[in-house]
């Protein structure tokens, strides 16, 4: 018992044994505790909503032994006599390692969390811009959060500092407003989908294919085969024209026939057209009519949809219809008219005797 009572820094060896008892005993049980932690969200998969209970698994794992050892060793040296500022030094030490823990727990709790609802909100080819985005401010804000509160646990005054970070956010916003409009309009894209990567998209003149959406720009393939690069901010300010989403494709096409057709013919047009349409594969026929009379043909206008969106689907049903059109028609003698004048010669006899001139015309 004696042993226990000699003095070593102004502290007892059974106060020393205490201290380090403490320590290797805080050390384990706070490690064993995020381990139950950890497997009792595992438990929890499924139960709560989307993958979080995996995600809060794994932020646990990730917690730095090294973080609950000066942890435990703070506690324990509580318990002893320490001289001058090594108290002060071990509780700045643990403030900060502390703050650096949770900013990790925190940093990825909430990346995983932001990129679950990317991945669960959008296609596969959208997601390492999207989750680049979302991550990114994620982080930011976290870790802006962590560092003030550090800050103010070891004594600063961060009131100053936190008008100081305001005034040149909003310099550093001012100077790099295009880059954060584009910034924000990539997370609008993200968020409200109205394109992504493989659409076939039209925005102003442009048109082409979306190779990539970026935090800045996204790249547009054109048809004829160079690179389209627009600003996210542009794209978002410009109306878009998204084709892939097209379910069905309308058609709306006129033919024109001579106006020396017969009334007969004329009126049994609409009807071979609508037979003709309806006989192709995925149309879906709407009308025909005789709708105007032309500058020199009888117009007749028909509708109908393609019932697939590519294109080349509708190239190809358009030229079937087009092909039974003109054997149809030179079937039942109907022809069709081209841009054509008539000129009558004052007394021609094909002019209508109304319209003949008399002599006296003609010498005047």
């Amino acid at each position: 018992m004696a042993l226990l009572e000699v003095n070593i820094l102004n502290n007892s060896l059974k106060q020393w044994l205490i201290a380090i008892l403490v320590v290797v005993v805080g050390t384990f049980i706070l490690n064993i505790v995020t381990k139950i932690l950890c497997r009792t969200f595992k438990s929890l998969e499924g139960k709560l909503p989307g993958e979080l209970g995996r995600i809060v698994c794994e932020m646990f794992l990730r917690t730095k032994l090294s973080v609950l050892f000066v942890i435990s060793l703070y506690i324990g040296s509580r318990t002893l006599s320490l001289p001058g500022a090594f108290p002060t030094f071990l509780y700045y030490l643990v403030v900060i390692l502390a703050g650096l823990q949770v900013g990790m727990w925190a940093a990825f709790l909430v990346t995983q969390l932001v990129s679950d609802y990317v991945i669960r909100s959008t296609d596969k080819d959208e997601v390492p811009s999207g989750i680049a985005v979302a991550t990114l401010i994620a982080r930011v804000i976290v870790w802006s959060f962590i560092v003030l509160l550090v800050l103010d646990n070891l004594g600063f005054n961060i009131t100053t500092l936190v008008a100081g970070l305001g005034v040149g956010g909003i310099a550093i916003a001012m100077a790099a407003q295009s880059i954060l409009a584009d910034l924000f309009a990539s997370l609008s894209i993200l968020l409200d989908k109205p394109f992504k990567v493989g659409d076939f998209v039209i925005v102003g003149d442009m048109l082409g294919t979306v190779e990539n959406i970026g935090l800045k720009t996204t790249r547009l393939t054109s048809l004829s085969g160079e690179q389209l690069v627009v600003s996210n901010a542009d794209l978002l300010s410009s109306r878009i024209r998204n084709y892939k989403r097209m379910r069905e494709r309308r058609v709306v096409f006129t033919v024109g026939i001579e106006y020396s057709t017969t009334y007969e013919k004329l009126k049994k047009a609409p009807s071979m057209i609508k037979e003709i349409v309806e006989a192709v594969e995925h149309t879906r026929f709407d009308r025909s009519h005789f709708l105007s009379y032309g500058d020199f043909s009888l117009n007749l206008e028909t509708v109908y949809y393609v019932l697939l969106p590519d294109f080349n689907t509708y190239a190809n049903v358009q030229q079937e219809i087009n092909l039974k059109i003109f054997k149809k028609f030179e079937d039942e003698g109907l022809v069709f008219a081209f841009p054509s004048r008539t000129l009558f010669l004052a007394n021609d006899e094909k002019r209508p005797l109304s319209m003949r001139l008399s002599k006296e015309q003609i010498t005047s």
